[in-house]
């Protein structure tokens, strides 16, 4: 039996976690950044870039052939997944007709440039000088007091977002080893905030405090609130190695979530990108 694109997303993700590697954790910044389509010459969304090996040029085999180019005999050829809507005829208890519109996941095969001969890259954009850490308290600051989310910065070592008491906790500034790193995780916890039922209406507990620690439920609020940060911090051209926290015990988690519901990886990605666009206010 063939496998569903979801198994393939999701075991892809799987592979990279397991060998220690972060797929989300690669910084795109520029304007052609991370991994785009060679054609269209935009960024592949972020569920795609989690997906693909490298960054740079990709593109399908037609559109590779169509430029002039060959694809080396024996190269493999990665996916990129997108949705599709499905118009599907439900007949209604009245016998009457409606037709629904059903997202349903798609995906293509596309080759990377290394793989292609007698194409050559495009030649490299020039990069816009940007603030980032400026930036940064520009986007924080404009969606706390936006949300009106109470924030603690308290000389501790714990951070963390209460529902019940729609707060924030972090460290001082000053107590992290850069700036990035205290910046991935002011964003890491402004995404949990969004998971309210007024912001992005993600599960919440019946006591308003997020799940105990271990749980796949636990797992996949952690899951998005990464990605989300991930997100941010390459959106505003924060470049960091280390600001994502990959400690062995979020990556058990995560590798026994995603064995566990082949889905999820697709549905955390989407609520990531939610969760973005409502702290920057692209609502």
């Amino acid at each position: 039996m063939s496998k569903s694109v979801y198994e393939m997303v999701t075991e892809r993700i799987i592979n990279q976690l397991e060998q220690g590697v972060i797929p989300w954790e690669k910084p795109y910044t520029g304007v052609r950044s991370g991994a785009y389509n060679r054609i269209s010459k935009k960024s592949y969304s972020l569920l795609n870039q989690m997906l693909l090996k490298h960054d740079g040029e990709y593109a399908t085999f037609k559109q590779w052939t169509d430029l002039g180019g060959h694809v080396r005999k024996g190269e493999k050829s990665e996916i990129v997944v997108f949705w599709k809507i499905q118009p599907i005829e439900e007949e209604q208890e009245d016998g009457t007709k409606e037709v629904k519109q059903i997202p349903l996941l798609r995906y293509y095969n596309v080759f990377h440039i290394s793989q292609i001969d007698d194409v050559e890259p495009l030649p490299k954009e020039e990069l816009n000088e940007i603030k980032p850490i400026e930036k940064a308290e520009q986007i924080l600051n404009d969606y706390w007091t936006r949300e009106n989310i109470t924030v603690e910065l308290v000389a501790g070592n714990d951070a963390f977002y209460s529902p019940s008491r729609d707060l924030i906790h972090l460290p001082l500034l000053e107590q992290f080893k850069n700036a990035n790193e205290y910046y991935s995780t002011a964003f890491h916890e402004s995404v949990h905030s969004t998971m309210k039922e007024k912001r992005c209406n993600r599960v919440e507990d019946r006591k308003g405090k997020l799940v105990s620690f271990g749980s796949n439920e636990y797992s996949k609020e952690e899951l998005v609130a990464e990605i989300g940060s991930a997100n941010i911090m390459n959106i505003i051209g924060i470049e960091t190695a280390k600001s994502f926290r990959n400690s062995s015990a979020y990556i058990q988690n995560w590798l026994s979530v995603l064995r566990n519901d082949v889905r999820f990886i697709v549905s955390a990605s989407s609520k990531a990108e939610k969760a973005v666009d409502y702290i920057l206010g692209n609502r």
